[in-house]
């Protein structure tokens, strides 16, 4: 079992004696993803997929937080909210912008990209770096604005 997983069943088990109704079942909804990829496709999920994972459900949960703020349905935002701040616990510490500019900047150096088309490459080996630790559509734009 990844170290991770191992995280979150832990976090499960503490919610469950702290008797947190809340976290417990924001922590088996992550759970429960993580064991839905691994029955189909039938594999032992590693934990960068689960970072990965766990970073995707914030995603979701902070768009559909702003889809109900634009909604008028302050209630609903702020529980989407309230799982995103469960969620992000299990993350790493988010990178500085100055940190992701380094990476990037790196980036372009290892693959000697130049120009729009070199943006693949780039990506590619900034992608594994950041994931989970910064927001991959603000990271792939400074990628572009930097080979524009």
């Amino acid at each position: 079992m990844s170290a991770f997983k191992d995280q979150l069943t832990e976090a499960m088990k503490e919610a469950m004696r702290a008797k947190d109704k809340f976290r417990l079942g924001v922590v088996r909804m992550a759970l429960a993803e993580i064991k839905r990829i691994e029955v189909d496709e039938r594999i032992d999920v590693d934990d960068a997929r689960c970072l990965a994972l766990v970073d995707k459900m914030v995603k979701q949960r902070r768009d559909a937080a702003q889809q109900f703020i634009d909604g008028d349905r302050q209630d609903l935002a702020d529980i989407e909210l309230a799982e995103v701040d469960v969620l992000q616990a299990f993350l790493p510490a988010p990178l500085t912008d100055a940190e992701i500019d380094a990476l990037i900047d790196q980036a372009i150096a290892d693959t000697g990209a130049s120009g729009p088309q070199g943006m693949g490459q780039v990506m590619g080996v900034v992608k594994p770096k950041v994931q989970g630790r910064a927001d991959m559509q603000q990271v792939s734009q400074r990628v572009k604005n930097r080979l524009t």
